[in-house]
């Protein structure tokens, strides 16, 4: 296998104390050890997979860590640029959450000091690391459903805390920043294409962040229809229908903890056949994935390309909307 890559984390959120952070100790040829945070009480559950792990009381002293290969950034979406680029300017191997900016025009930057710095840096698409989505694209690639024609996508849930960060408009806050990447990007990654046009955008907003969305757009050839919402129950799904059947992927991006990753395909001549991938980790093949790019130049699944083509939907979304 090779070099181990060594990761650090910069914040101690949720996020990264439930998924990246276990994804990053659990994954091949990884080894978390650094994290950068001031709480003492916020390291510890960290520090319960990862006894090993150097707790750096700044952002700062993490970047100056000699012994950090990639700098995993869950910090709230305004600050992601920012901290991005500074890990590029301190040596180090960059994947960042989405969305990486808050507009398609501020990744520009970030794409150029990655060029310059000849780093690897991207975003945390983890969706394009599960092998449902590498089958799906296989299936509307060899024709299993005839001519696309439609795509449906829907991702919702319902969060009653106006006090959480994606409430807040001046920290990127917003349903389409949050999961509209979800249901915008997955379309782009197994289709290959960017909409010509966004033909409907229905947003509620509430203090200047997009509560729920509804969104109609044209493609090279097919239509899209998605919703994304923060007050609705929880639910996802991913329907592409074509001339001769229809695929379905019924837990298409919390695989696991929303749903048994499945994909339905239902042919004109009545067939039906479901693909279930139980015990795939989708973060840990994030992990392994980028690790192994790092370490031997395997190609990468998704690029800052990728992210800024699906915020530049999200941006002509809004763009198509009403006003916030």
């Amino acid at each position: 296998m090779g070099k181990i890559i060594k990761w650090a984390i910069l914040g101690a959120g949720n996020f990264a104390r439930e998924h990246m952070g276990p994804a990053i100790h659990a994954a091949s040829g990884a080894q978390l050890v650094a994290l950068g945070t001031s709480s003492v009480q916020k390291a510890e559950p960290f520090q319960a997979f990862a006894p090993n792990l150097r707790v750096h009381a700044t952002y700062d002293d993490v970047l100056a860590d000699e012994d950090v290969d990639v700098v995993y950034i869950p910090l709230p979406n305004h600050l992601h640029i920012e901290w991005a680029s500074r890990a590029l300017r301190a040596g180090k191997h960059v994947l960042v959450e989405k969305p990486v900016g808050m507009t398609a025009a501020q990744i520009d930057p970030l794409i150029a000091l990655r060029d310059e710095t000849g780093l690897m840096c991207t975003e945390a698409y983890m969706i394009a690391h599960h092998p449902q989505w590498h089958r799906v694209r296989e299936m509307l690639e060899s024709g299993a459903i005839g001519t696309l024609r439609h795509v449906d996508g829907i991702f919702t849930y319902n969060n009653p805390d106006l006090a959480n960060v994606r409430f807040d408009a001046a920290k990127g806050g917003g349903g389409l920043p949050d999961i509209g990447v979800y249901t915008i990007g997955s379309t782009r990654l197994v289709t290959g294409q960017d909409p010509v046009a966004i033909t409907h955008a229905d947003i509620d907003y509430i203090d200047g962040v997009d509560i729920t969305a509804r969104v109609s757009a044209r493609f090279e050839g097919f239509t899209a229809h998605w919703v994304t919402s923060m007050n609705t129950h929880l639910t996802q799904s991913m329907t592409f229908l074509g001339s001769d059947g229809r695929i379905r992927v019924s837990a298409p991006f919390n695989a696991g903890s929303y749903g048994e990753a499945q994909v339905e395909l239902i042919q004109s001549d009545g067939s039906i056949r479901v693909e279930r991938w139980p015990q795939e980790a989708q973060y840990v093949n994030q992990v392994e994935a980028f690790s192994a790019s790092v370490r031997d130049g395997v190609p990468y699944a998704w690029s800052l390309e990728d992210a800024r083509a699906t915020q530049a939907v999200i941006d002509a979304v809004y763009e198509a909307g009403p006003p916030r």
